[in-house]
């Protein structure tokens, strides 16, 4: 009986601080991946992640279809988990939400000016339109911020109780 009783007063251990970020890199992926489908799909942007993931590369017909959309979010969930550690290497001591404000800001100049020839499929940043860049742009700021409050918070609350047991024990 007491073991039974032992075994249920047992806690989980705590998920590690990186491990959360990388998690919350694939949510925030995921999330503001499929948000930005339901943009393409309601025509607020002429581009979505299969337009840079699969019909920049690949010329079939089922790249336009939801089978492509849904691959592309989980390919940018996927992605986002390279997103979040380099955040968490670089920027999670940061506070606030500029960090992440800066962390878009990078993530739309990297992919929309420097790593556009690598897209064959997406108009350059000129030939986009208003709707497109607005969204577009919402949805990075969005995403970055979302990214750098999850882990620079779950970074502080480890800390934070990391250092109230310290002082206890």
């Amino acid at each position: 009986m007491s073991d039974k009783t032992h075994e249920q007063n047992k806690k989980e251990p705590a998920q590690s601080v990186l491990s959360k970020s990388l998690l919350i890199g694939f949510v925030a992926g995921a999330l503001w991946g499929a948000i930005g489908v339901l943009a393409y799909y309601f025509h607020f942007t002429q581009i979505s992640a299969a337009s840079f993931i699969f019909r920049s590369y690949f010329q079939t017909s089922w790249t336009g279809t939801w089978l492509g959309e849904v691959l592309a979010v989980i390919v940018v969930a996927l992605l986002s988990i390279i997103t979040a550690f380099i955040y968490y290497m670089c920027l999670k001591r940061k506070n606030g939400m500029w960090p992440g404000v800066f962390l878009a800001v990078t993530l739309f100049v990297l992919i929309f000016v420097i790593l556009d020839p690598l897209f064959p499929a997406v108009p350059g940043i000129m030939d986009l339109s208003s709707d497109t860049l607005v969204t577009t742009g919402c949805l990075f700021l969005l995403y970055g911020v979302f990214i750098g409050y999850s882990i620079s918070y779950e970074y502080n609350q480890f800390n934070h109780s990391a250092n109230n047991y310290s002082k206890e024990g």
